[in-house]
């Protein structure tokens, strides 16, 4: 016989949430509202009439008895168990609940869903404060992903909000070294608004190094600048852990290609792919066949880079490759005093048309390249964008794409006179009408901003703060062909650019 202080199955769903019937009163409501249905579903009329007495109920609570006839098909038709499975003790689970939010941190939190096109906060049960799933949706390019986040009230100090000792037990309970993870805090309750982030993997570091309270620095306020990283990095991490095990398996394959004057494999050759995993192959594809078709000084090469998107950008932040061919690129050519131009197409229909985030994305994707010594050209001739990736050098064009491709990337060389003419038309259009134009990428990159419509003075202030924190503790890529080097580096170049603008 069960111990009649024990917890039984039937108890417990009978404490869930969504009945909460475990008193006499409420309960006796549902059952005879159950009582009703089981007579319509089971064919069985007389079960509407069945009523049981207030003992009955409490020993079924408690284990000490087990309904029989029809009031036993009334229990199991309710709860799909069988009074056995219903009589039976279930663990007991201590629950850790945080204190409750503030309503201007609840509105913050909520504001989630409308802030950024991209961005939709799914709650759970909210067992303490607000805890859910932080879905980031896709755009024209990549799958989107989803977070689990929790939010917590914070109080203020100089350079950070602390989540303090009152929430830290139930702080310990979502953090999980290996899980996708987010902890969002606010000031709401001391007067502030915003939401600070941190990744949960770094909350947890901290919480086993003993800490009374939770620092989150006031770098990582949750802005556009800070979504554009969170939103850019998750999409494409998710995305290539998703095909871990197909790209390392590609990696001959990869290697062959390189080896071929000219190639274009179909998207169908490789329909297990996710879209970040076909453009981390397409663009490293393209990389390597560029460094090794590419000839040396005494002349630097001009590119020209398809993209025109944030999104379409957001690799050359995070894949490893793009970095190292980067600096192989600009190493080449500015040891011997050359300087390697790259030229953009952005329409203003195109910036018209992209969120402000995503316009951060292009932004730091130029501010990249313009720290490796590369001179940006920027013109916005719609009948240039679809022109594709290519380099160009005396008496020879390697075409080398994969941004909006039916392949996964194309590449080829070509020596034809009349093929050259028109990259050299493209490239030399970009240089006269460009956008940018300045001695200085400080002077540059100022005129990008005001064409991107961005505030100049805020990029500057925001890069700098992040730049000084890093965005390790903020953002945890997983994939091993993601790095955060080169964007720490991007942001500190950003940041102290506002002493560049004499032109020294």
């Amino acid at each position: 016989m069960t111990h009649p202080q024990t917890r039984t199955l039937l108890r417990a769903l009978l404490e869930a949430p969504e009945l909460d019937c475990v008193t006499w009163p409420s309960f006796r409501v549902y059952w005879v509202s159950v009582a009703q249905q089981a007579a319509e579903a089971l064919h069985e009329p007389r079960l509407a009439g069945v009523m049981i007495h207030t003992d009955t109920f409490k020993r079924w609570l408690a284990g000490t008895a087990v309904a029989r006839g029809d009031a036993r098909s009334i229990l199991e038709f309710w709860f799909g168990k069988s009074v056995e499975q219903l009589r039976q003790p279930v663990p007991e689970r201590e629950i850790v609940r945080g204190r409750d939010l503030n309503r201007r941190t609840y509105t913050a939190a909520r504001a989630l869903d409308y802030d950024w096109p991209t961005s939709q906060l799914v709650l759970g049960e909210p067992a303490a404060g607000i805890g859910g799933t932080w879905e980031l949706t896709g755009g024209r390019l990549f799958d989107g992903t989803s977070i689990g986040v929790q939010v917590y009230e914070a109080t203020p100090s100089e350079d950070a909000v602390a989540i303090g000792a009152d929430d830290l037990s139930h702080l310990q309970t979502v953090v999980r070294s290996s899980r996708l993870g987010l902890v969002l805090t606010s000031l709401g309750a001391a007067g502030g608004s915003g939401l600070y982030v941190i990744d949960a993997a770094h909350s947890r570091l901290q919480l086993q190094h003993g800490d009374e309270q939770q620092r989150v620095p006031r770098a990582y306020q949750l802005d556009d600048l800070t979504y554009a990283l969170i939103w850019s990095l998750h999409v494409l991490d998710d995305g290539l852990l998703a095909d871990d095990s197909t790209l390392t398996e590609r990696a001959d394959e990869l290697r062959h290609y390189v080896q071929l004057s000219a190639s274009a494999p179909a998207r169908s050759l490789m329909p297990g792919l996710s879209p970040a995993g076909a453009a981390w192959l397409g663009s490293s594809l393209c990389a390597q066949y560029i460094v090794r078709h590419l000839d040396g000084p005494p002349e630097a090469p001009a590119f020209w880079t398809r993209e025109h998107t944030g999104e379409e950008c957001a690799p050359w932040l995070y894949f490893r490759h793009k970095h190292d061919y980067l600096q192989t690129v600009s190493r080449r050519f500015s040891d011997v005093g050359k300087t390697v131009g790259r030229a953009f197409c952005v329409p203003e229909a195109t910036v018209r048309s992209s969120e402000r985030y995503e316009r951060i994305l292009l932004f730091l994707t130029v501010a990249m390249m313009e720290m490796n010594d590369i001179k940006i050209w920027l013109c916005a001739e719609p009948e240039y964008e679809q022109i594709e990736g290519f380099a160009l050098s005396p008496g020879r064009a390697i075409l080398a794409s994969w941004v909006r491709e039916d392949a996964v990337w194309r590449v080829g060389t070509t020596t034809a006179r009349r093929d050259i003419a028109s990259y050299r038309e493209a490239i030399e259009h970009a240089r006269t009408h460009n956008l940018v134009d300045g001695p200085t990428p400080a002077i540059r990159l100022r005129a990008l901003a005001e064409y991107l419509d961005l505030d100049w003075t805020w990029l500057l202030v925001r890069c700098r703060a992040l730049a000084e924190e890093g965005t390790a503790n903020m953002l945890r890529p997983r994939s091993r062909l993601l790095t955060l080097q080169a964007l720490d580096q991007t942001l500190h170049f950003i940041g102290t650019l506002g002493s560049r603008l004499d032109g020294h």
